[in-house]
């Protein structure tokens, strides 16, 4: 940064965008200039927004207009009575809400509003599509669309960006996030899931598959020896298939795929992110993710090779497919097993591979198999994730004819996501009412989800009802009560904060199969109805470890549950059941952290002021949430807090998740493959079930983010 010459009253002589520059350079004194960015989102909207805004001379034009002219969908607005719905813009109105920075401003009218159809005019103010939102989500429930509109202005609650894009709208993709499908060993299910994922890539949004299943490269088909292609042709068909496909030009199409680690082709799988590699087999869009078992790592730790087995082979013997079997329970069962044909790799080599591959491109992605069973209450295995590696939920094959009509339908997996900000939340009135709300919300998602095209994903979340409530802003708040992010008081209330969020989450969902007298299938052999989902909380020590803490829930008025709470809570949910098979899942976020004025999910942040290259406008600064030049030295960014400290707190909020967190992990440039493999240890060892990406901090590019999952993030 430079020194900037003095503005005062000139100040409104400067454009927006020069406004918002000028947080990247010190004034007079060296002091941040953040008083420039609010002006700058002020200047945006007198400049800009203002001037470009179609404006009509009541609601009742306005809306009658947007429906006539198939902007808005009717049905949503014949739920209510016109004297609500007028009152309940009137209230959002009221609240005379304000961007906080030129990037929440500027991102909500590229990103989220409705325009004219040539895009060239705003036909909604923030306020608008709120209580749009609010009224589709709502689907008639006065009190909730109140509440909605309340929780979404204070910043406390924020759908999804499909969410907050579409709902309410008469041409519009799905509220869905994401969607995760199995492919089973044949022509039918491959082809079946290339189509669906063509279909689910138009309507919503990234399409993550398992690829575990799939014969390996020179496996034999119909008996003859050397036929099979394995799994490379499938990622090349997936990757030029997700090129092709985008939702209404809002959201390009995008995929991953996932593999264990103990496939044959799990070389040539990782090979094809390697920057040398040959253009037959390279992939550059499509996103890799590796699943390990826990035997892998001891594999490693006693510098023994491993074995890779014939996923055609282990679905003979075993009758059902390779994922769907722990490979660690049976590995020395297939090793001795003869007829599985297998392969050696050394075991430390494999992870050496992994790392020297995160280095060049930040994948694969990973996934601790056996942590992330361990802790799923539902009957069933994990066997994947999702783009953004926080989805963590039972699937179910399918069986096809070859006409690739279903025999059975299987289960697959919809992501219906919404994070709350968690230091808007500690300022809530009632925190336990706020997370309703939330569930509420995303369970609403879920209800109004019905993809036909795709029969597994309708049936799974049919099933399930699966929401995923994530959180945002974790080191916004550290900051803001003077914590350093990693520190044991940080840690504490990580903790804290996630348990209690849980414990109201849960409470919501059985309010909500008691309404509604349903829970969701599978709830009878889950670990919440035997009870012991709960015995951690009813049996431990769950009260705030450190004063710190101890006096931020009490100062906020936030009841913090108790052994006793839990144990009542339990009782009701083993009666009355759960309407939501899934309930929490923290994905990285991106545009809706700017619009609420938060720090990314509940990673540290990458820049004091994070700088972003937005289309024709070219950068965009964006100050770090309730920094000021008074309490710098709280935001230190993720390369100088390091891995560890991450790590500690992910593991922290881990304990408490039914799903999983994107853990992104951050390393300087003078970080090698061994530091890496470090960290992928440290994170097994602690209980940690993903990671998401991992970045090299590059010092060209020092203060920049590079952008992430198009599914979640956005």
């Amino acid at each position: 940064m430079t020194i900037a010459a003095s503005v005062g009253a000139d100040i409104e002589k400067i454009d927006y965008h020069g406004l918002n520059a000028m947080l990247n350079l010190y004034d007079d004194n060296g002091k941040i200039q953040f008083g420039a960015d609010r002006e700058a989102a002020r200047q945006y909207f007198l400049q800009h927004v203002n001037m470009n805004t179609v404006f009509f001379h009541s609601l009742e034009e306005k809306l009658d207009h947007l429906v006539e002219k198939n902007y808005y969908e009717k049905t949503v607005l014949d739920a209510y009575d016109f004297e609500f719905v007028k009152r309940l813009f009137k209230r959002a109105y009221g609240k005379k809400y304000r961007f906080p920075t030129f990037m929440g401003a500027y991102k909500y009218y590229t990103s989220y509003t409705l325009k004219t159809f040539d895009g060239k005019r705003y036909l909604e103010r923030y306020e608008d599509r709120v209580c749009l939102v609010s009224l589709a989500l709502a689907a008639g429930d006065c009190g909730l669309a109140e509440a909605l509109v309340d929780e979404i202005l204070a910043a406390r609650f924020q759908p999804a960006t499909p969410t907050f894009l579409n709902a309410g709208k008469a041409q519009r993709g799905e509220l869905v996030s994401c969607f995760l499908l199995r492919m089973e060993d044949s022509r039918e299910s491959i082809s079946r899931g290339i189509a669906s994922a063509f279909q689910l890539s138009a309507k919503g949004g990234g399409v993550a598959f398992l690829l575990t299943n799939l014969r390996e490269s020179g496996a034999p088909i119909k008996l003859i020896e050397n036929q099979a292609s394995g799994v490379i042709p499938v990622m090349k068909l997936l990757e030029d298939m997700f090129s092709y496909a985008n939702q209404l030009g809002a959201r390009q199409g995008a995929g991953a795929v996932y593999l264990n680690v103990h496939h044959p082709d799990i070389l040539k799988f990782l090979d094809t992110k390697r920057e040398n590699a040959d253009e037959k087999i390279r992939i550059k869009t499509l996103s890799l993710g590796v699943v390990i078992p826990d035997i892998t790592f001891e594999l490693a730790r006693d510098n023994k090779d491993m074995y890779l087995f014939s996923p055609y082979d282990v679905e003979r013997v075993y009758g059902v497919p390779f994922s769907d079997i722990s490979v660690t329970e049976k590995y020395h069962e297939m090793v001795a097993n003869p007829a599985i044909r297998k392969k050696t790799i050394n075991a430390r080599e494999l992870f050496k591979t992994i790392a020297e591959i995160q280095f060049e491109s930040g994948y694969p992605y990973v996934m601790y198999e056996d942590t992330v069973n361990r802790a799923n209450p539902i009957k069933g295995r994990v066997n994947m994730s999702n783009l953004c590696s926080e989805i963590l939920q039972v699937n179910t094959p399918s069986t096809m004819e070859e006409d690739m009509t279903y025999i059975d339908i299987g289960k697959d997996i919809s992501c219906n996501l919404g994070s709350m900000n968690v230091a808007m939340q500690m300022d809530s009135p009632d925190f336990g009412r706020s997370v309703e709300i939330a569930i509420r919300a995303l369970t609403a998602v879920s209800d109004m989800s019905s993809i036909s095209a795709v029969p597994t994903v309708k049936q799974g979340n049919d099933d399930s009802h699966a929401i995923g409530l994530g959180q945002m802003n974790l080191h916004g708040y550290f900051a803001r009560e003077r914590m350093f992010y990693g520190d044991d008081e940080s840690v504490d209330f990580t903790d804290v904060y996630f348990m209690t969020v849980t414990y109201h989450a849960i409470r919501a969902s059985n309010m909500i199969a008691r309404e509604r007298g349903v829970s969701f299938k599978g709830f009878e052999d889950s670990k919440y109805k035997t009870g012991e989902y709960f015995d951690y909380y009813v049996n431990e020590d769950i009260a705030p470890k450190t004063a710190k803490v101890r006096e931020l829930f009490e100062k906020a008025g936030h009841h913090v549950p108790t052994n006793a709470d839990w144990a009542e809570l339990r009782e009701l949910v083993k009666t009355d059941g759960l309407y939501n098979q899934n309930l929490q899942a923290v994905p990285p976020t991106g545009s809706i952290s700017y619009i609420n004025y938060a720090t990314s999910s509940i990673h540290p942040i990458a820049a004091k002021i994070e700088i972003r290259k937005e289309g024709k406008v070219g950068r965009v600064y964006y100050p770090a949430p309730f920094m000021t030049n008074d309490n710098l030295e709280y935001y230190q960014d993720a390369y100088e807090i390091g891995w560890k400290k991450i790590i500690d707190v992910y593991a922290a909020a881990t304990r408490h998740v039914d799903q999983g967190l994107s853990l992104t992990l951050f390393f300087p440039d003078t970080a090698t493959t061994r530091d890496i493999n470090q960290a992928q240890i440290y994170a097994w060892k602690k209980g940690i079930k993903t990671i998401y990406y991992i970045r090299i901090r590059q010092q060209a590019l020092e203060g920049t983010e590079v952008q992430g999952c198009v599914s979640c993030a956005l």
